[in-house]
C-alpha cells in the first residue's frame, strides 16, 4: 500500500497528537524501574506502568522499550516492571498506582514458546533473562501478570499487547494443553487487547484515557479487541454457518461485522475452528478488512480491523527515539543473551507478505512492508558505532522478518486495497508485486560507506524466490554481506508439505544456490548455504521425510540442528494440525480438504530422525521404519543407501534398547503414517 493510501486510512498521524503539557520534555536516561529512579526524575506517580516478561533492554528490538519511549515522547510518565515475581501482587505495586493503565506484555516471544520445546519439554534457559536463567516468567504470563495487576489496584485499566496477546486474541488452539482456549482477553480479565504492531493504538488509547474516556468507550480504534455489545447500526454476515459456502465473504453496503463461529463452537467442532481461522486470515488486509465478532459465553468479543501500517516517516520517528541502547543498569554485569545477539544489528523494515503457514509474522506484523528511510538507518549505524560498547566495526545483521523485502510493494494500490490473497509469492509471485532490489542494493552500498564500519552482515532471512529475480542483488549479497555461510530456509523438498506451508518448490532453492555459488566463485570466496528444514509439518508423510533425507545425503548435507513443527497460536498450519482440515481452501460441512497431521511423539521423532539420518542414535528407528515402509533397499553401506544395516559397536544410544512395553506386557509395535504393518 503506498504512503498516500496509508495516510488516507489513518485518522491521525502517529506523532501529531498534542503532547501532554504538564510533562517535562526531557527523556529519562532509562524508563524507571524503581521508586528511587522516579524520585530522581521528580515523579510522584507514573501515568502508565508496563509489565513485561523480558528483561528491560532499552533498545528498539525490544517491544516494551518501543512502547515506553513512544509514550514518553507523547508526554506520559512511563515506568517498567520487568519479570516481576508473580507469586503475589506486591511486586506489581513497586512503582505505585498508575494514573492511566497497566500495559501488560509477555515479551518478545509467546511465553509458552519461550518456555517449552516442540516436544513440550521445559527449556532450562531464557535468552531474554539476565544470564540466560530459565524460570523467570510463568506459563501464559500475560494472563498471570494481568491478574496480579488487578489484585494490586483493582480499578486501574489493564491493556494487553505484544505477540502473546496478539496471537491469542480469539479462541485458539493451545498446543501445550492440547485444547482450545478462549481469547486471552477473557482469561486475563483485562479491559483492552491491542494486536499487531500497536504504536498507533497505544498512543490513541493513552490520550483518550487521559482525556477521561473509559476503556469500554474505545470501540473505534483499529487493532483493538474488547468485549462489547453489538451496535444497532451493524448488520452481520454469518461465517459461523458451516453449511453456507460464502464463509461470510459477501460484500454489502453499510456497516458490516463478520460473526465467527463462537468459542463454544470451535471448542467442540474442528471444522468450525478451521472456518474461523480461514475467515480471520482473509480479513487481514487493512485496506478492506471488516470487524470480526466471536461469542464467548454470554458476551461478544469484538475485533476491529487491523492497524494501518506506519509510513516511512513514522517508522523513522519510532526508531529515532532516545533509546539508551543498553540493558537497564540494575542488571549490572549480567549477560542477556538476546541483547548480545542483536546489539550490533539493524532493523530496516517490518512485515512479511510470504504468508508461510507455520509462521506468525504476518498475523502479527501484517503483510504490508513498513520501511525505514536510508537516513534513519544510517544514523542508527552511527549511533551503534559511537555508543555501543564492544563495537568492532561489524554490523551483525541488517534486515527484518526477511532480509530482502525492503521497499517491495504492490504496483497497483487499487488492486492491493481489494486483495485477499494470504501470500504475494505463493503459489507464484504475483505479477502486481514489485520485486525490485534496487533500493536495498543502494542502502547496502551506503551502509558500507559509513566511517568505522568494516563489514555489514546479512545473517539470515533471505527470501530466495525473490532474490533469484535480481542477479545483481545475489552478487551484492555474496560479495559483501556474507561471512562464511548463509542460513536459508527451503523447509522441505516435497511438493505435498510445501503446498501446506505455502513455500516455493525446491527448484527455486536450486536456482538460488547456483547463483550463490557462481557469485562466491567470482568473488574468490568459499561460502556455503546452510538450509533449514521442518520435520512433522501437517501434510507431510513418512515418504516425504524419507525423500528429504535422500536429498540431504545426495547433496552432502548433515543437519546439526533441526526444527520440529511447533503449532504456535493462530498460525494457519496450527489450524491444520488441530483440525485435520486445510483452511487454505474452502471450509464447508462435508466438503473440506483434509490434511494429515503428525501428532504422536514417536512419529514426530521419526520425522526428525530422517533429517538427522547420519546420527547413529537414529539408525535403529530409521531401520525399523524403512522396513515397515517396504524400503529395506535403503538399508546398507552403499552411497545411495540411507543407514547401515548393522549398528557398529559402541555407536548409538538407542542401539540394543528395548521398545516400550504396554500394560499387560505386550510389545508396542511401530507403525508408519499411512503404511500398514506387515504381518
Amino acid at each position: 500500500m503506498n504512503i498516500q493510501n496509508i495516510q488516507a486510512l489513518a485518522e491521525k498521524p502517529l506523532m501529531s497528537w498534542s503532547r501532554r503539557e504538564a510533562r517535562s520534555g526531557k527523556a529519562a536516561p532509562f524508563l524507571p524501574m524503581s521508586r528511587a529512579e522516579m524520585e530522581r526524575l521528580g515523579w510522584d506517580a507514573c501515568d502508565i506502568v508496563l509489565i513485561t516478561g523480558d528483561a528491560y533492554v532499552d533498545h528498539p528490538s525490544f517491544g516494551m522499550a518501543i512502547i515506553g519511549r513512544l509514550l514518553e515522547a507523547q508526554g506520559f510518565r512511563v515506568g517498567i516492571i520487568a519479570q516481576p515475581d508473580w507469586q503475589s501482587a506486591e511486586p506489581f505495586k513497586a512503582l505505585g498506582k498508575p494514573r492511566l493503565f497497566y500495559g501488560v506484555t509477555g515479551g518478545n516471544m509467546d511465553s509458552m514458546v519461550n518456555r517449552y520445546t516442540a516436544d513440550r519439554r521445559l527449556r532450562h534457559d531464557d535468552a531474554y533473562t539476565p544470564n540466560g536463567e530459565g524460570g523467570r516468567r510463568p506459563d501464559r504470563c500475560s494472563i498471570v501478570y494481568a491478574q496480579r495487576c488487578r489484585e494490586a489496584f483493582k480499578d486501574v485499566p489493564i491493556v494487553l499487547g505484544g505477540i502473546e496477546a496478539s496471537l491469542r486474541r480469539i479462541a485458539h488452539y493451545d498446543y501445550w494443553s492440547d485444547k482450545v482456549r478462549r481469547s486471552v482477553l477473557a482469561d486475563a480479565k483485562a479491559d483492552l487487547l491491542l494486536y499487531g504492531n500497536a504504536e498507533r493504538a497505544v498512543v490513541e488509547v493513552a490520550h483518550r484515557l487521559a482525556s477521561g474516556e473509559a476503556p469500554r468507550d474505545l470501540t473505534d480504534i483499529r487493532g483493538v479487541a474488547l468485549f462489547r455489545r453489538m451496535p444497532e447500526n451493524y448488520s452481520e454476515l454469518h461465517a459461523d454457518d458451516l453449511d453456507a459456502a460464502d464463509e461470510g465473504a459477501r460484500r454489502q453496503a453499510g456497516d458490516t461485522v463478520i460473526r465467527l463461529p463462537s468459542c463454544e463452537q470451535v471448542e467442540q467442532d474442528r471444522e468450525a475452528y478451521a472456518r474461523a481461522s480461514r475467515v480471520l486470515h482473509r480479513e487481514s488486509n487493512p485496506g478492506n478488512a471488516r470487524p470480526l465478532v466471536q461469542r464467548h459465553g454470554d458476551r461478544d468479543l469484538w475485533l476491529n480491523p487491523p492497524p494501518i501500517p506506519l509510513t516511512s516517516d513514522e517508522m523513522d520517528s519510532v526508531y529515532d527515539l532516545p533509546y539508551a541502547r543498553a540493558p537497564h543498569p540494575s542488571y549490572g554485569d549480567a549477560k542477556i543473551p538476546a541483547w548480545d545477539m542483536i546489539k550490533f544489528s539493524v532493523t530496516i523494515m517490518r512485515g512479511c507478505f510470504g504468508g508461510c503457514t507455520f509462521c506468525s509474522i504476518t498475523e502479527h506484523e501484517g503483510r504490508i512492508i513498513q520501511n525505514r528511510s536510508e537516513g534513519s538507518v544510517l544514523q542508527e549505524i552511527e549511533r551503534i558505532r559511537d555508543k555501543t560498547p564492544g563495537f568492532t566495526g561489524v554490523i551483525s545483521d541488517i534486515g527484518g522478518p526477511t532480509a530482502n523485502m525492503y521497499r517491495m510493494a504492490c504496483n497497483d494500490p487499487k488492486v492491493e486495497a481489494l486483495c485477499r490473497r494470504p501470500s504475494c509469492v505463493f503459489p507464484d509471485i504475483c505479477p502486481n508485486l514489485n520485486t525490485s532490489h534496487d533500493d536495498l542494493i543502494r542502502l547496502y552500498r551506503k551502509v558500507r560507506e559509513v566511517k568505522g564500519v568494516k563489514k555489514v552482515m546479512v545473517a539470515s532471512g533471505v527470501r530466495y524466490d525473490l532474490a533469484v529475480k535480481s542477479p545483481e542483488y545475489v552478487k551484492e549479497l555474496v560479495t559483501h554481506h556474507v561471512g562464511g555461510y548463509l542460513k536459508i530456509a527451503p523447509e522441505h523438498t516435497e511438493r505435498g508439505p510445501l503446498d501446506k506451508m505455502m513455500k516455493p518448490g525446491i527448484g527455486a532453492y536450486d536456482r538460488f544456490k547456483e547463483m550463490f555459488d557462481a557469485a562466491a566463485k567470482e568473488a574468490g570466496k568459499k561460502y556455503f548455504l546452510i538450509p533449514y528444514f521442518i520435520a512433522a509439518h501437517p501434510g507431510t508423510t513418512d515418504e516425504d521425510m524419507m525423500n528429504l533425507a535422500l536429498w540431504l545425503k545426495k547433496n552432502r548435507y548433515r543437519a546439526d540442528q533441526v526444527q520440529t513443527f511447533l503449532p504456535s497460536p493462530m498460525a494457519t498450519a496450527t489450524a491444520m494440525y488441530h483440525t485435520g482440515v486445510n483452511p487454505l481452501r474452502g471450509v464447508r460441512r462435508g466438503g473440506s480438504d483434509k490434511v494429515e497431521a503428525i501428532k504422536g511423539l514417536r512419529q514426530r521423532r521419526l520425522h526428525k530422525a530422517f533429517l538427522r539420518y547420519h546420527d547413529p542414535d537414529n539408525w535403529p528407528i530409521l531401520r525399523d521404519a524403512l522396513k515397515q515402509m517396504g524400503r529395506a533397499d535403503l538399508i546398507g553401506s552403499r552411497p545411495d543407501q540411507l543407514v547401515p544395516a548393522h549398528q557398529p559397536p559402541g555407536t548409538g544410544k538407542a542401539a540394543g534398547t528395548r521398545r516400550p512395553v504396554r500394560h499387560g506386557g505386550r510389545m508396542q509395535r511401530f507403525t508408519t503414517k499411512g503404511v500398514p504393518l506387515r504381518k
